[in-house]
Formats: structure tokens, C-alpha cells, sequence
């Protein structure tokens, strides 16, 4: 009698959790052990700001649109990429700042991850749906594949020949 009690009891405590809350997974958010986790960040009026997403560029009069235009003119080399060339977040951007570092010229970038607006106004810019996106002289390049092809060919070397290494290099 004990014995059919315990398992029973065994059965019941196993079972009731997953008949009770099934493990599911929804976009943005899943159950585990009868909590729901959601990854998403909710646009509520009681969500406090610490946890609200921030966007850098909001304090700025720029819109999106002049901010690649000045970026692209103002810098002999921009990098849009995820992550920064000191710590690139993807290998097609690793590859990208690996490249482009052989030719010691001063290198621009900005991180698309921390601003899906900055994505999106990038993709519109140059009219190409990937990462990274690299412009040299104010032209839009390509990406990763593109520089490595032109590298190979030594195209890049004569497109870079006359950015000066010695400028100060800069990354946002």
C-alpha cells in the first residue's frame, strides 16, 4: 500500500507538470517549470526606463538618413558591423576588420546591434540587405566577401593607397 502511495505520488507530482503546464515556446518568450520567461521588452506605460531599449541617437537632431550620409562622408573608411572592430559580434565582420586592418587606415564604425532603427536606415542607404557594410571614400563597397575578393585581387590596395594610416582612428 505504501508503495502504490509513492508512486502514486511520484506519478502525480511528475506528471501534473507537464500536463498542467506544457513546456512551450512562443516568439519572444517560453515556459519552464510554470514561469513565463519573455525576451522581449514590453512598450507599456508602467515598464520602468532602465528596461526599456535605448536608442543613442534619439538626443541627436540628426535623423538616421544624415547620420550614415555625414558618417560615410566624414570617415575614408565606415564600417557598419555587429559589434566594434575591437570586438566584432559576428565572423563576417571579424573578417571584414581583419582585412581592412592589414592596411592600417583609419577605421569608422558603428555597432548595428545596439540600434535596429540605424539597421534599417543603413539597408535603406545602400540598397544592400547584409552585414557588415563597408564604404570607402564616401562609396559603398560591399561586405566581408567583397573586401576579401578585393584583397586577393589587390584592388583594395590601390583604393586605400591614399588614406594616410597615420590619422587617428576612430570607433563609435
Amino acid at each position: 500500500m505504501a508503495r502504490s502511495l509513492s508512486n502514486l505520488l511520484f506519478k502525480g507530482l511528475s506528471f501534473s507538470g507537464t500536463a498542467a503546464r506544457p513546456a512551450t515556446i512562443a516568439p519572444a518568450s517560453f515556459y519552464l517549470s510554470g514561469l513565463r520567461y519573455n525576451t522581449s521588452v514590453p512598450n507599456e506605460p508602467d515598464t520602468h526606463d532602465d528596461f526599456k531599449p535605448t536608442n543613442k541617437l534619439e538626443s541627436s537632431d540628426l535623423s538616421l538618413k544624415d547620420l550614415v550620409e555625414k558618417d560615410v562622408k566624414d570617415n575614408p573608411v565606415m564600417l557598419y558591423m555587429k559589434g566594434g572592430p575591437e570586438h566584432p559580434q559576428c565572423g563576417f565582420s571579424s573578417l571584414a576588420v581583419r582585412v581592412l586592418k592589414l592596411y592600417e587606415v583609419p577605421l569608422a564604425s558603428r555597432n548595428i546591434l545596439e540600434d535596429p532603427e540605424l539597421k534599417s536606415a543603413v539597408k535603406a542607404f545602400s540598397h544592400w540587405p547584409t552585414f557588415p557594410q563597408i564604404f570607402i571614400k564616401g562609396e559603398f563597397v560591399g561586405g566581408s566577401d567583397i573586401i576579401l575578393n578585393m584583397h586577393q585581387s589587390g584592388e583594395l590596395k590601390e583604393k586605400l593607397k591614399d588614406i594616410s594610416g597615420s590619422q587617428e582612428k576612430k570607433s563609435e
